[in-house]
């Protein structure tokens, strides 16, 4: 099989010759668009010749029209518009998707990153970031955390319209990533930053959960849309019969484990891999180890191996990498 037949079979169901591999970090944000980028990207995926690639998005949202490129107060959620798709830094991403897309198209499914719109809207809540890596569990609460549940208390109608607005625009620019030459979104979601013990539960499913499916929708023509529950999921069973392809997850350190969901999860599987823990600080034999239990705990069924989240190419061995890319040639 070739590396998109073998992402394909996973996908229907069906066993592959051997489980297809990926794997992901952030660039430095010199390699975020232009020729840095396609470069690291080609890199990346040459050096450990992966199944699939993950494009990374450290462009990010459009600030346009935000006082100080940053909300701040109730106010500012009014100056956000509908975007085209194609504006400033979805423009640099496009970019991006069109030149891998002339490499790649027809030899290797491409999936770019999305955060859907809590995610884009916590970003906003805070100046860009200088360097992007693995999320974080724990650890007390973020400042733009504290923000936005401010917002969602004092001004619960314009944070609901600011996500409807920032879900418009993703909805948009993902199908102009498609029209690029992506294959696919990687979605990325996350519920643990607003179903806490100080908002109450139910708020993701009455303020965000439409708007995953509106940025699905626009991507709903794509043959590989793998949706990335991040953190450590408050309740993974509502994103299970979200309409992708695929679902990611940290299984090692968040949960549930592969085996607790194997037999009943609809999409493929993408996981099996501690990208915290064992690419981190384990051995190539850990590695490899890591990756035949994965194999192990979903039975006979199909499965993608890839870490839980990106890695951080600071503390993970280059060796545990090729470790891991060596050990589904012979589970």
């Amino acid at each position: 099989m070739n590396k998109i037949e073998r992402v394909f079979a996973v996908l229907e169901g069906r066993r592959p010759d051997r489980p297809p591999v990926s794997f992901w970090h952030h660039f430095p944000l010199a390699c975020a668009s232009g020729p840095a980028a396609v470069e690291a990207h080609v890199g990346h995926v040459e050096t450990y010749d992966l199944d699939f690639l993950k494009i990374m998005d450290d462009n990010r949202y459009p600030r346009l029209g935000l006082p100080n490129e940053v909300i701040s107060c109730a106010a500012d959620l009014d100056c956000l518009t509908v975007l085209q798709g194609d504006e400033d830094s979805f423009g640099r991403q496009l970019e991006l998707i069109h030149e891998l897309a002339r490499r790649y198209a027809g030899r290797l499914l491409m999936v770019t990153t999305v955060f859907n719109a809590w995610s884009t809207l916590r970003l906003l809540a805070a100046p860009p970031a200088g360097k992007h890596g693995p999320p974080k569990l724990g650890g007390g609460v973020d400042p733009r955390d504290e923000r936005l549940w401010r917002l969602l208390r004092e001004a619960p109608q314009a944070l609901g319209q600011a996500l409807q607005t920032i879900a418009a625009s993703l909805a948009n620019f993902v199908g102009r990533c498609l029209d690029a030459g992506a294959d696919g979104i990687f979605l990325s979601v996350r519920d643990d930053w607003l179903d806490t013990p100080e908002n109450g539960p139910g708020n993701y499913d009455r303020l965000v959960r439409a708007t995953d499916l509106q940025i699905l929708g626009g991507a709903e023509r794509a043959v590989f849309n793998l949706l990335h529950v991040c953190g450590q999921a408050v309740d993974f069973g509502r994103f299970a019969e979200y309409p992708v392809h695929a679902v990611n997850w940290a299984d090692r350190y968040a949960g549930p484990p592969l085996a607790e969901v194997a037999g009943s999860l609809r999409p493929a599987i993408c996981g099996g891999l501690d990208n915290l823990g064992t690419m981190a600080s384990g051995t190539p034999e850990d590695c490899r180890r890591q990756v035949a239990d994965a194999v192990r705990q979903v039975g006979g069924r199909p499965l993608i191996v890839a870490p839980g989240c990106t890695f951080d190419p600071e503390t993970v061995p280059a060796a545990n990498l090729h470790a891991i890319r060596a050990a589904v040639e012979s589970v």
